[in-house]
């Protein structure tokens, strides 16, 4: 059998297993050793994996992935997400539809300490869902708004998304780092924009809030801000200047946000023992699926797949910008099925070369990317958002939080199309590092 033949037989059954919602991290395993061992024979598969495991683990870019988890995991367990909330809260509350935007707000701010998407979602699950329903929001919307704004924690540094994407690609760290603050800064506005749109249809969905005096409101501002300012200016501060690169910027994030909740006397013990070992579990998760993604691209490197769909892909007869749009509905698609995380594993080595044949940037590609990936958390059936808000609140069922993420699938097309038609909004910044 042709070992191209071979990787197209194991690319199809692996989507189908990760469908059937099988470990990710155990299919990529076995298909990978198994597609390894059955052109190479058993010896060499057993050879290849220990030393690709090896080479992953020593990986000095992959540092930061326990050292931003860590900075997360902090930043929840110390409170610090209630109050970006309140500071949200009180300047845009009163509006129509402004506790709902306050959200979103306050998941942008969240996401400049936390990487992950499905922590911010349940951070403010817990925060901001109570306090929508007292105030007669639609089940729906609230709901729909809190798992769409958790994606913001993976688009504005840190990302966990982002590192990986850099040591499969070899891109910059620090550059997908800068690259994501304006993206980041855009979907918000846009998914504000969603939700004043839904409020704008039918106003009984989202009553406003009481008003606050300003000087209530600058005082909000001060607590709640203060310290995301100072642990992101630390961080993305310290990467325009370059004073340091991104795998060490990972180690300055975690000590300004240790100094700054331990300043605050904001930590228990207990919530520094739990972040640690919430950072030590999704830590070993994430290593897991990187190690067990290297052996499978191995495997796919082997069956030459990835390069010959790359050549296909530059030479169809259509422009650049529509197969892009292609291979971002191929990604959601995916995305319906796979988590977003096992996708950047699955789909970087066999989209990132064709990307780069047809003279994209490869920051700018892993910002569309992880956009496009980031619907899949939004729609059925895998939709990780939307059942971590479900997990918290109970009472609104599925099905309907799925009917309300509508305008945020939406908005997240408006960035897409947004980024594609003006790449420098991703390429500006991080082109001021050397």
């Amino acid at each position: 059998m042709e070992r191209e033949l071979i990787g197209i037989i194991s690319f199809i059954g692996l989507v189908l297993l990760l469908a059937a919602r099988m470990p990710v991290a155990f299919v990529m395993l076995v298909l990978g050793m198994g597609g390894i061992a059955w052109i190479k024979g058993t010896e060499a598969a057993v050879s290849a994996a220990s030393a690709i495991i090896y080479g992953t683990f020593a990986n000095y870019a992959l540092v930061v992935v326990p050292l931003f988890t860590w900075m997360g995991y902090l930043g929840y367990h110390s409170g610090m997400g209630s109050h970006l909330y309140e500071a949200a809260y009180k300047m845009v509350g009163r509006l129509k539809g402004g506790l709902a935007m306050a959200t979103t707000i306050a998941c942008a701010a969240f996401g400049a300490i936390c990487g992950s998407t499905t922590a911010t979602s349940a951070t403010f699950a817990t925060l901001a869902l109570p306090e929508m329903k007292k105030r007669g929001y639609d089940p729906s919307l609230a709901t729909a708004c809190i798992a769409a704004s958790g994606i913001l924690g993976v688009l504005i540094p840190p990302s966990v998304i982002f590192i990986v994407y850099a040591s499969i690609t070899a891109e910059s760290v620090a550059k997908l780092f800068i690259g994501g603050i304006l993206p980041g800064l855009l979907l918000m506005v846009l998914f504000m924009g969603g939700t004043y749109t839904v409020v704008a249809l039918d106003p009984k969905k989202a009553p406003p809030g009481p008003s606050f005096p300003w000087s209530e409101r600058l005082i909000a501002l001060a607590k709640g801000g203060i310290e995301v300012i100072i642990i992101f200016a630390a961080v993305i501060g310290g990467l325009l200047a370059g004073l340091f690169t991104g795998t060490e910027a990972g180690s300055v994030g975690c000590f300004a946000t240790l100094v700054v909740v331990l300043v605050r006397r904001a930590l228990t013990w207990k919530g520094f023992v739990d972040s640690l070992k919430d950072t030590v579990r999704t830590s070993t998760m994430v290593m897991f699926l990187v190690g067990a993604a290297a052996i499978y691209g191995e495997f796919l490197g082997i069956t030459r797949l990835p390069m010959l769909v790359s050549d296909w892909v530059v030479a169809l007869p259509l422009p650049p910008w529509l197969i892009i749009i292609a291979i971002l509905f191929i990604l959601l698609i995916m995305g319906c099925f796979v988590d977003a995380l096992a996708m950047i594993l699955l789909t970087t080595p066999i989209f990132y070369p064709a990307a780069m044949k047809l003279g994209y940037d490869g920051t700018w590609f892993g910002i569309i990317m992880t956009l496009a990936l980031g619907m899949g958390v939004l729609t059925p059936p895998v939709g990780a958002n939307v059942y971590v808000v479900f997990a918290v609140d109970k009472e609104t069922p599925v099905m309907t939080i799925f009917k309300g993420t509508w305008p945020y699938l939406i908005a997240l097309w408006v960035c897409c199309i947004i980024l594609l038609a003006f790449p420098p909004i991703v390429t500006y910044l991080p082109s001021f590092i050397k």
